[in-house]
């Protein structure tokens, strides 16, 4: 039963048809619920249907449930620790796990809690992320995944290098116009907002210098932002270049004696 559990759960892309169509499934239901998450924001069609969405997103919850369930069965399988209780927490704290409790965990919150209404409507906006679920089956979204997994190193440099440029950026900013502009750079947070506007080379034109050696210093972090912006995309496009070229190792079994053969 476990076994059936886990290929039904994990296997799909090389099981049989039943596999393959529980997959098309959750994420024809990952799609649906997103549509529906946007049909709710058109107040005439919320209101006609209301019922309709609200049934749909029980069923969904109760199948999500499900499945999550399956997952937590068969994680001795899909997470080898040494005892059950470690695979069940290795796999409820994995990137996949997480995705998967936050898809259903709002739905029961104010089940389990009294907790405030506005509250309840935050909570509703993380059923969007349930459309994170939909990479555990797609495998172009996979890639993209192992991509950045590979490349995590070297982006988490790109990431501390530009929020370390933005901070600094944002303390001369202040100290440089907060006499001339105290409303536009009132505080060190309010600069690092024109800091990411100009680094990203966005310019809203919300706010912006005007003594002299504030327009200089933006000139200069706009130039910056160029190159850093541009660090992450060359990073992601080398990687997807690397698999792309990646020779695939192919494997045959020898007629004779059974064993592998490296092709």
């Amino acid at each position: 039963m476990k076994n059936k559990a886990y290929k039904l759960v994990e296997k799909g892309a090389h099981g049989s048809r039943i596999n393959l169509t529980f997959d098309y499934a959750i994420m024809a239901l990952i799609v649906l619920n997103l549509i529906a998450i946007i049909f709710e924001s058109f107040p005439n069609i919320n209101d006609s249907f209301r019922g309709f969405l609200r049934v749909f997103e029980i069923v969904t919850v109760i199948i999500f449930t499900i499945e999550y369930i399956l997952r937590i069965y068969v994680s001795d399988l899909t997470h080898p620790a040494k005892s059950r209780y470690r695979s069940i927490l290795k796999f409820v704290f994995s990137i996949y796990g997480l995705i998967d409790l936050i898809a259903i965990i709002p739905f029961y919150i104010p089940f389990i809690l009294a907790i405030d209404l506005r509250f309840i409507r935050i909570l509703r906006l993380f059923r969007f992320f349930r459309i994170l679920k939909i990479n555990r089956y797609n495998k172009s979204l996979k890639l993209i995944w192992s991509v950045i997994k590979e490349k995590k190193h070297e982006l988490a440099i790109t990431g501390f290098v530009t929020l370390l440029t933005l901070l600094i950026a944002s303390f001369l900013m202040y100290y440089i116009e907060g006499e001339a502009q105290p409303d536009k750079f009132p505080n060190i947070i309010a600069s690092f907002w024109w800091a990411i506007a100009t680094l990203t080379t966005v310019g809203y034109g919300d706010v912006y210098p005007i003594t002299g050696l504030g327009k200089f210093v933006s000139g200069v972090i706009a130039v910056l932002g160029i190159g850093l912006v541009a660090l992450p995309t060359g990073l992601i496009s080398a990687g997807f270049i690397e698999k792309i070229n990646k020779p695939v190792r192919k494997i045959k079994k020898c007629p004779h004696c059974g064993h592998d053969i490296d092709m």
